[in-house]
């Protein structure tokens, strides 16, 4: 079984990996558990960059396959804010409840379509021979008026499906995983890595 570094100790973050990857034959490690402690600087101006960066750092580190992922928030009218700084959006450690709320009163009194915003993720795989593979996924809604869910974490709370009348936050395990951004991008990936880990 092959180990692979999960380059994250975002336990919401690890827990959907694991999830979604469970019928990989891989073991998914994140970075603690791995003994790493490295604060690793995510200086990319797209999601795609910053989920390389990650991967590669650790990859080089530990001469281990790395899985790495970049995702945020794109509301439309904020001119796709926060984005890449989704996670530094009013500071680090600004608690998730405050961030959706900030959110939410920025689009006071803007309506319907005009409130749009998508999740975007990257999931970014690196190799310690150098080879390097991003996979991109979205999930597109609109801005809730008001927080609602226990589930989920970060943004799920105000990031509204209108299909299914349910925020992020709603949602079962299974039915996020399926359509989500990042379900979407590891679907991609595991399609893709059988292939690539034949090829090394």
């Amino acid at each position: 079984m092959e180990k692979v570094i999960l380059a994250s100790n975002n336990m919401g973050k690890i827990k959907e990996f694991r999830e979604i990857l469970k019928d990989m034959d891989i073991e998914l490690v994140s970075m603690k558990e791995a003994g790493i402690d490295v604060d690793i600087e995510e200086y990319g101006r797209t999601f795609s960059e910053n989920a390389l960066i990650k991967a590669r750092t650790i990859s080089e580190m530990t001469g281990c396959v790395t899985l790495a992922d970049d995702s945020g928030l794109e509301v439309d009218w904020l001119n796709k804010e926060p984005g890449v700084h989704s996670a530094r959006f009013m500071g680090h450690d600004t608690p998730y409840e405050i961030k959706n709320q900030a959110i939410i009163d920025k689009l006071k009194g803007v309506i319907g379509s005009d409130r749009s915003a998508r999740f975007v993720a990257v999931v970014a795989i690196a190799f310690p021979e150098g080879d390097e593979f991003a996979f991109r996924g979205t999930m597109e809604g609109i801005i809730g008026d008001k927080p609602l869910g226990e589930n989920g974490f970060g943004y799920d709370p105000i990031f509204f499906l209108p299909e299914y009348q349910k925020s992020s936050a709603e949602l079962s395990a299974d039915e996020k995983n399926s359509i989500s951004h990042r379900g979407k991008a590891l679907k991609k990936v595991k399609e893709v890595f059988p292939i690539l880990m034949k090829m090394r």
